[in-house]
């Protein structure tokens, strides 16, 4: 039997919520250890991220895919009509309403968690070009990575690729990698250390949504039939349910 469409948005909201719980949680407590070294806060914020993106991955993925990120599942849609495989429209409009609704839900939990008010939304100024850069950049090698490794048969590998890809990407990229719409929505209702204020979520979003073209360009040049693997982003499903993505 495969997952019918309310447990795969279960599992995006519930999975997209426990990320940011993870981003903007780390991130207070970063800030609360050691509050007189940037660089050590966002080594601390950069390394609890990335395993918990891993594990994640791990436990929704066989369930909805574990995409956690409306451009993972753009891409999958879009990717995926022509051979008929990945999300239907249907599917992606409820998986981006799932993931963005369960990002605010993260950002929330963390809030309380630490004994803040529920909703606090960021002053975190992230509003400028080369941070926009930053996020093409960061989006594009998160696309690439993603449906490449589906599309080579390498699925298995993937919560730790995208794990490690993620923690490595806070440092090269000059935004620190949000590489997300709804985790960078989210991450608006949180003043610390991991937020960014709304009027610079548009901004990132937009840079985004760059990356996600440049990303699907670059696999139509490099694997031309990278759709033909849309049912097996983010996890690899078995044979009998790689069909699940359709129901």
């Amino acid at each position: 039997m495969t997952p019918t469409l309310w447990r795969r948005l279960l599992a995006e909201f519930t999975g997209t919520a426990a990320l940011v719980t993870a981003v903007v949680g780390s991130g207070i407590m970063a800030a609360t250890l050691s509050p007189d070294d940037v660089g050590l806060q966002l080594l601390e914020n950069s390394i609890a991220t990335a395993f918990a993106l891993a594990v994640l991955i791990l436990m929704f993925g066989p369930v909805s895919g574990a995409h956690f990120n409306p451009v993972v599942s753009a891409a999958d849609w879009f990717l995926g009509r022509r051979a008929g495989t990945g999300l239907t429209a249907r599917d992606l409009g409820g998986y981006l309403a799932a993931q963005v609704l369960g990002a605010i839900a993260g950002s929330v939990l963390a809030n309380l968690m630490f004994d803040l008010a529920a909703v606090d939304l960021s002053g975190r100024d992230r509003a400028a070009a080369h941070l926009w850069l930053g996020e093409v950049v960061a989006t594009t090698g998160l696309i690439l990575l993603i449906f490449a490794l589906a599309r080579s048969g390498r699925g298995p590998v993937a919560p730790a690729a995208v794990g490690a890809y993620i923690g490595a990407a806070y440092w090269f990229t000059s935004s620190t990698s949000f590489a997300n719409p709804a985790v960078t929505i989210g991450r608006a209702f949180t003043d610390t250390f991991a937020g960014i204020a709304p009027t610079s979520v548009p901004g990132f979003v937009v840079a985004q949504l760059v990356g996600l073209a440049v990303g699907v360009g670059l696999l139509a040049a490099l694997y031309p039939d990278a759709g033909a693997a849309a049912d097996q982003v983010v996890v690899p499903t078995d044979a009998d349910a790689t069909v699940h993505h359709r129901s």
